[in-house]
């Protein structure tokens, strides 16, 4: 397989890119070069993906079998439309990394892919569907976007030719959000560590590694398909989850499980503050079933635990991004509530 991938160069882009590589494929990687490192073996080509130009220079450099879209997450729709009509006569399969946001009922229904996608329109610009400043209801600006980047894809190379991927929370080594990374940090230091939920509460998060291995193989796939990317329903647990943290950074810490209503009493931030922890109903409850019978396997979270915390300290360093410094509860705010339930 000749490849191009969008981005290459930061987490799910770069492990695309060097899993594509491992498997003996030539990839080709598109981006600005501001920010992380392509893979030794991949050509770079740098360009804007906002610019005309660049996207007419790109699609000269081509054909390749497929094109792997791991970089339009801050892309308005437009943009996305603008990069797929300059590939479509040089690409013959386009994947697009979307996400579980796209869908209107996230995170407060369980979802499949039969589930109702927000409204957007293909040729959407950045400012389609900002919401007013006192706006209190659904965040759905994020999801709009994503939602009409899918069709930008589809509208371009046709349905048949499009695999669309929506993964809810990647992890693994690499990664800039900083969830698993504080809680390993966390867990590291010991002591009496604040838990939040109920230990046996279903999570889904998905590996980096593995997303990266079922793009490539829709890549080779004959066929598009709209595809939500997490891990089995039921199988892992914020308990496992945070047991294995402690267990792989050898920590003599003890967890001290927190019920959500007292969580939101004191003011806790859910999804950043105790990262992974959110009481929405939906939220941990996509059905992944139509992407595991396509071929995806999703390893057992403990791997990915093991994992980024080796990269970790071996001395990896994600690409600096805002959304790290959101994560993680104080030390005195978790004191605080750890008084208040008797620990």
């Amino acid at each position: 397989m000749n490849i191009l991938v969008l981005g290459g160069t930061w987490f799910l882009g770069r492990t695309v890119a060097q899993t594509a590589l491992d498997r003996g494929w030539s990839v080709t990687v598109f981006n600005r070069g501001r920010s992380g490192t392509a893979p030794e073996g991949t050509q770079e080509i740098l360009g804007d993906r906002t610019v005309h130009t660049d996207l007419l220079r790109l699609g000269q450099q081509g054909p390749w079998d497929a094109v792997i879209d791991t970089s339009a997450s801050e892309l308005a729709p437009r943009d996305v439309l603008a990069g797929a009509e300059a590939l479509q006569p040089v690409a013959g399969k386009y994947v697009y990394i979307s996400t579980v946001n796209a869908y209107r009922g996230w995170p407060e229904e369980p979802l499949t892919e039969s589930s109702e996608l927000l409204d957007a329109p293909a040729d959407a610009d950045v400012n389609f569907g900002r919401l007013p400043a006192n706006w209190d209801g659904p965040d759905w600006y994020y999801g709009r976007q994503k939602a009409g980047a899918e069709r930008a894809a589809i509208t371009t190379f046709g349905a048949p030719r499009v695999s669309i991927l929506r993964p809810g929370v990647i992890l693994g080594p690499g990664e800039y959000v900083g969830r698993l990374p504080w809680w390993l940090r966390r867990t590291s230091k010991g002591g009496m560590i604040l838990a939040p939920g109920e230990p046996d509460k279903s999570i889904q998060p998905v590996d980096v590694r593995d997303v990266a291995a079922f793009a490539l193989d829709q890549a080779l796939s004959p066929n598009g398909g709209e595809f939500n990317v997490t891990a089995p329903l039921g199988r892992e647990t914020m308990g496992g989850f945070l047991t294995a943290c402690l267990n792989v950074t050898g920590s003599g810490g003890r967890l001290v499980w927190a019920p959500d209503d007292l969580l939101i009493d004191q003011g806790v931030q859910q999804w950043t503050e105790l990262p992974l922890w959110r009481t929405h109903a939906g939220v941990w409850n996509v059905d992944s079933t139509r992407a595991q019978a396509a071929g995806l396997q999703c390893r057992p979270l403990v791997e990915t635990v093991a994992a980024t915390w080796e990269w970790m300290q071996s001395g990896g360093v994600p690409v600096e991004h805002p959304r790290w410094a959101e994560h993680g509860i104080s030390p005195e705010k978790e004191e605080e509530i750890l008084a208040k339930l008797g620990s």
